[in-house]
């Protein structure tokens, strides 16, 4: 067998992040995205497959409200600061904000024309606001509580605006009369939804008297206060049936079924037995059911939304026989809580299991990254599962849970096909079989382990049966946290909060060895898939390599800076992958105790304690998958060839363009040069180029050409490389000239919009003034040599040149009559030299400075 080429890098490709955290949403106009509210900031969210499109920041305020204009060019949204804001979708820019109301705004519409937009505030108070003038154009007060909801007339002719309160009632506000035209008091308790007829003359208010009233020309229709919905919101159908003079319209509520009426006889036409977001009882502490819908344009069908941030499309069929149908065509999560543990689930590993703070199992198909369905069974959150295709070619599922169960299930008929009772604590490890995939075993914090058997387990995935215990053991003394069935099946080894692992023998579970080393408790246990050893992560920041013949450690690794929850083998047991408490995700070599990459793809922006609780590998692809505190799922594939060939291709490339550089070089064309040393970032060659051309005589033009030919990014690094230089006295000459002629070339507003520049200025800026001041005190230095040459006579002081001009002149004409003076004088000197041996040589040392005027320095020409 070949060895195991060992893995280099691992790199995240995809992440499933969270996009709704509940609240206000807004769907465009053809249904192709949705505008979440996502704590602080909003989400622009693809509906096909919950791909995060774009994100707004918000003003560290939670978002109350969102509507789009009718054109979907515009986003309108506000927040707990009470700001107003409009966004421009193309740019994601705010164009405007203002504020109006004295409480958060509660709701937002915008008019069909898209030039005005009406908000409800908490203040009990109607404004109408001009969009493009950001004025207050009406000021309406009548209701008594915060308003909740608000809609304008879809008809644009007429200018009618609706709003619903907490008071119980709904008014009418005609916008031409700037008056409530109608105050409608039928209500017991908040209205939560309102809704128009297409037509425009039948009105539809929904509330939590678990009733809702038509209205037709503002009478009252008809009051189907039988209904058993806590929380209705209603949205029109506006469809009419066979001639039917009625329209269809859907409710949604609290128990979390939808119902579909008729208007005229009152009639439920369709009514959802049951969901899995079904609420069965009134316990107040469940969060589940619905929370608002609505129709989606073009006959896409309808869109649910969930306590439990989830966007649920249905399509609605009709059958032949006139029923109505309603199908679960697709489910965007859009919050997944804290992620505690996941698997690949299949023989592709295409779906990944993942156990959320929730009793249900989110399965998503990892091609769209959507939820492709949901295992609902458990009455309490799950803690843990695991995965497995059995012999017969069926894919299961395993889960254990608060609620002291253990559930199978069948990925294919999405069904719970087996219910393992006998615990007497919360279920916090499952594992299945590894070779014959006939059994299963479960830990507890009742601190016991069970064996469950799967033979004679029925096909038949209609009713759920008992699943047998054949063995039960008392194995720690606190909680049990992990398990792991070594690859023949006639080992499991479990690590507890006891600070100990164990390993048991099946099928009796007789103890084989004590595993005891770590200062705290363990989390995670896993058996090499080759060697005779297991691994284990603890709480006190290590891991380590026992073997299982004596129990002994044979190494220890040491690295995270907090717990260690997950550790799984890599590379045929050479590698192994581990995360924690720390938030990071490390690669390591076993041979070597060396970690090789470490990866800190996870954040939580609202929290700085963030634990990666669950890693998993893909037997097969060697895939990784993460997830923890933050919510987010992201998904990582071996890089190590991909980035080899990378480098090799950089390599191969940078050899070219190399080359091309020294041509360029050789030819003189320094704009050419200039742009293959940006892009092969080398700014000592960049140093180079500058150099050069600051000692030729053209200088400026090559280098104001080669500067024209750089786009903002490459100023944006070309000052940066000047900073570094403007930093050494030996550099700094280039520097500045570099940097004079940006700024002779680009203009104040292009420096602005450079990236950082404000940051790059701070750097250059103390540099430059030390450099002008150093050359200012060897300019002032110089003038103490020039008064020390002169003092000694080695320079004369420099005169004007027209004084120079007119002493050469003198010196022409007077010529003959200076040489003849200079004969009298040696002849006297001849006669009178023995008395005035000292004077006639100073004498002589005047005349012969005054002999030639024009002369600097003695002997000079």
């Amino acid at each position: 067998m070949a060895a195991a080429t060992l893995k280099k890098n691992y790199r995240c490709f995809q992440s499933l992040q969270q996009f709704y955290t509940g609240g206000p949403y807004a769907v465009s106009s053809d249904g192709s995205f949705i505008v979440c509210a996502c704590d602080e900031t909003i989400k622009i969210v693809d509906s096909s497959n919950a791909s995060i499109k774009s994100t707004i920041g918000g003003d560290s305020e939670t978002v109350t409200a969102l509507t789009l204009s009718p054109n979907d060019n515009f986003l309108f949204s506000s927040s707990q600061s009470r700001q107003i804001r409009v966004w421009d979708l193309s740019t994601l820019k705010c164009l405007r904000s203002w504020k109006g109301h004295e409480g958060p705004v509660m709701g937002m519409a915008c008019d069909a024309s898209g030039g005005l937009l009406a908000t409800a505030g908490a203040d009990g108070k109607v404004l109408v606001w001009d969009v493009d003038g950001g004025f207050c154009t009406h000021y309406f007060k009548g209701h008594k509580g915060v308003v909740t909801s608000i809609m304008f007339h879809p008809d644009p002719d007429r200018l009618i605006l609706y709003s619903g309160s907490n008071d119980a009632t709904v008014h009418v506000w005609d916008l031409t009369k700037k008056k409530c035209i109608a105050t409608l008091e039928k209500h017991l308790s908040t209205v939560t939804s309102i809704a128009v007829s297409e037509d425009g003359w039948t009105l539809l208010t929904a509330g939590r008297d678990k009733a809702l009233l038509n209205y037709c020309y503002f009478n009252v229709y008809s009051n189907f206060d039988h209904w058993t919905l806590a929380r209705a919101n209603c949205k029109q159908r506006g469809k009419k049936r066979n001639g039917s003079t009625g329209i269809y319209f859907v409710t949604v509520g609290e128990r979390g079924v939808v119902r579909i009426w008729d208007s005229d006889s009152a009639a439920c036409l369709l009514d959802q037995k049951s969901s899995d977001v079904t609420v069965s009882s009134d316990k107040e502490d469940v969060i589940r059911g619905f929370t608002s819908a609505m129709m989606l344009p073009s006959d896409q069908g309808l869109l649910c939304v969930t306590a439990d941030q989830q966007f649920l499309f249905y399509s609605l069929i009709e059958n032949p026989g006139g029923s109505l149908e309603l199908f679960l065509s697709r489910r965007l999560v859009g919050y997944n809580e804290e992620i505690v543990d996941m698997k690949f689930l299949g023989e592709e590993e295409q779906l990944l299991a993942v156990a959320t703070s929730v009793e249900q199992v989110r399965v998503y198909d990892l091609a769209s990254m959507s939820c492709s369905y949901v295992l609902a069974g458990h009455t309490d959150i799950v803690l843990c599962l695991d995965t497995c295709v059995s012999t017969s070619g069926r894919t299961l599922i395993v889960t254990g849970s608060k609620d002291n169960n253990v559930r199978l299930w069948e990925s294919d008929s999405r069904s719970c096909i087996g219910v393992g009772i006998g615990h007497m604590g919360a279920v916090g490890a499952v594992a299945f079989s590894k070779k014959l995939r006939n059994f299963i075993v479960s830990g507890s914090s009742d601190r016991t382990l069970k064996v469950w058997s799967l033979d004679g387990l029925s096909d038949d995935v209609g009713e759920a049966s008992n699943l047998k215990a054949k063995a039960v053991v008392a194995a720690h003394d606190k909680d049990i946290n992990s398990l792991a069935v070594a690859p023949n099946d006639s080992l499991v080894c479990s690590g507890s909060q006891d600070r100990t692992a164990c390993i048991w023998r099946f099928p009796d579970l007789v103890l084989v060895v004590v595993l005891k080393g770590h200062k705290r408790g363990i989390w995670s246990v896993e058996f090499s898939p080759v060697d005779q050893c297991v691994i284990t992560a603890s709480g006190d920041k290590t891991i380590k390599i026992w073997a299982i013949s004596d129990g002994s450690c044979l190494r220890t690794f040491e690295g995270h800076t907090s717990s260690v929850f997950r550790a799984s083998f890599l590379t045929r047991g050479t590698q192994f992958v581990s995360c924690g408490a720390d938030g990071l995700v490390k690669l390591w070599t076993v041979n070597t105790n060396e970690c090789i990459a470490t990866y800190d793809q996870h954040e939580d922006k609202r929290s700085c304690d963030l634990k990666v609780w669950a890693l998993t590998v893909g037997r097969r692809t060697e895939m990784l998958a993460t997830g923890g505190s933050d919510a987010v799922i992201n998904l990582w594939h071996d890089s190590t060839a991909s980035d080899k060939e990378e480098a090799f291709r950089k390599e191969e490339e940078g050899v070219l363009k190399g080359q091309e550089l020294e041509n360029a070089v050789s030819d003189a064309d320094y704009t050419k040069a200039i742009q293959i040393a940006f892009e092969l970032r080398r700014p000592h060659k960049l140093f180079e180029l500058f150099a050069e051309l600051f000692r030729k005589k053209d200088a400026k033009y090559h280098t104001e050409k080669a500067l024209r030919a750089l786009g903002k990014e490459e100023s944006r690094l070309l000052l940066e490389y000047v900073r570094e230089w403007n930093t050494k006295p030996k550099l700094c000459h280039i520097a500045q000239f570099v940097l004079f002629r940006i700024f002779s070339i680009l203009q104040p507003t292009d420096i602005i919009e450079i990236r950082g520049v404000g940051e790059l200025l701070e750097g250059l800026i103390p540099y430059s003034q030390r450099h002008f001041s150093r050359i200012d005190r060897l300019e002032r230095s110089t003038f103490l040599l020039d008064y020390t040459l002169a003092g000694m006579s080695v320079i004369e002081p420099e005169i004007d040149r027209k004084e120079l001009k007119e002493q050469s002149g003198d010196y022409s004409k007077g010529a003959v009559e200076e040489r003849s003076g200079e004969i009298d004088y040696e002849q006297e000197k001849h006669h009178e030299e023995p008395k005035q041996k000292t004077s006639s040589k100073k004498r002589k040392s005047r005349r012969l400075k005054g002999a030639v005027p024009h002369k600097k320095v003695n002997g000079g020409t």
